[in-house]
């Protein structure tokens, strides 16, 4: 039988611990019955560096089940991408295959069975996918659509309506601890993997308690380091707007030319002034661009470690 982990990454989950840690437990109960996962299974809470009492619940938890919970405590918040990873790489030489969820239960656990059943018809990755977004907030829905397509427009391979519900076999997590660097867009880094995938759909649900841990600010900073960190894209573009601004310029001085020698010369600075606006803001989005792209490469050759595992139980 193969050896299940659930890697469940947490950051102030103290309202929901409990809840998810006994949905949990109740399915991998169902699993083990069934024979599809081995008797030893566990989940993996990983603690984003919480300021509640996340990190105590966790440790009640695995007092009253130790072979069934165990638990990863980051030295300090290093953010759901790093604390996701950390747990993966910790339960790779613990399990044979690895499911990764969200503490706060909107992802349904009721297909992690099916899951697992795709792992063993031979897939090594299976994404969990929402069907539809009905249940969400008219500009959430139109930002996440907006979202996935332009990041296929800048090239960047993704599961559309995918975010971090997936199972991984142990090949897998080892081909992805290989993946050194620090700026983490999971989801764009699974298709990289290459091995054989599948998915399964279900309906998104309502937080069971406590409050969202991704608002809109976080939402839009992986949503720009997703682009930033898998095309580089957004840097031809400036450069193809460059040519047709220079394009532009050089009619707009054959036109200037023509007016001064047929003696119809506008009096006036409106048009120059509104150009030099122009062109100094696309100039300085471009020095930004650039410079994000620099900064990443900053933080890569530095090579510090991605988190600190302060205890583990």
């Amino acid at each position: 039988m193969d050896k299940l982990a659930i890697v469940v990454p947490c950051y102030n989950e103290e309202e929901v611990l409990k809840i998810a840690s006994k949905a949990l437990r109740e399915v991998l109960a169902d699993l083990v019955q069934k024979g599809k996962i081995a008797e030893d299974s566990f989940i993996l809470f990983v603690n984003d560096g919480s300021r509640d009492r996340t990190w105590e619940l966790i440790e009640e938890e695995h007092s009253m089940y130790p072979a069934r919970v165990h638990g990863v405590k980051l030295a300090g918040n290093v953010g759901h991408q790093f604390a996701l990873t950390a747990g993966l790489i910790t339960a790779k030489d613990m399990s044979d295959v690895t499911i990764s969820i969200d503490a706060d239960l909107q992802d349904d656990v009721a297909v992690i069975e099916e899951m697992i059943d795709k792992f063993h018809a031979g897939n090594d990755i299976v994404y969990g996918v929402r069907r539809e977004r009905r249940t969400d907030t008219f500009f959430k829905r139109t930002t996440a659509q907006a979202f996935y397509r332009l990041m296929s427009l800048m090239g960047v391979k993704t599961v559309y309506n995918h975010a971090d519900f997936r199972l991984m076999s142990k090949r897998a997590v080892e081909e992805f601890s290989k993946y050194k660097e620090t700026n983490l867009f999971l989801r764009g880094m699974m298709p990289l993997i290459g091995y054989q995938t599948d998915s399964v759909y279900y309906d998104r649900k309502e937080r069971v308690a406590g409050e969202s841990k991704y608002p809109f600010k976080k939402m839009m900073a992986l949503a720009f380091n997703g682009i930033s960190s898998f095309s580089v894209k957004p840097i031809s573009l400036i450069l193809g707007m460059g040519l047709i601004i220079i394009f532009a310029a050089v009619l707009a001085a054959i036109y200037a030319f023509v007016s001064y020698f047929t003696g119809h010369v506008v009096q006036g600075w409106t048009s120059m002034i509104l150009s030099i606006w122009f062109l100094g803001g696309l100039q300085l989005l471009a020095i930004g661009l650039v410079g994000q792209y620099i900064g990443k490469i900053y933080i890569e050759v530095k090579q510090r470690p991605r988190y600190n595992i302060e205890k583990v139980v």
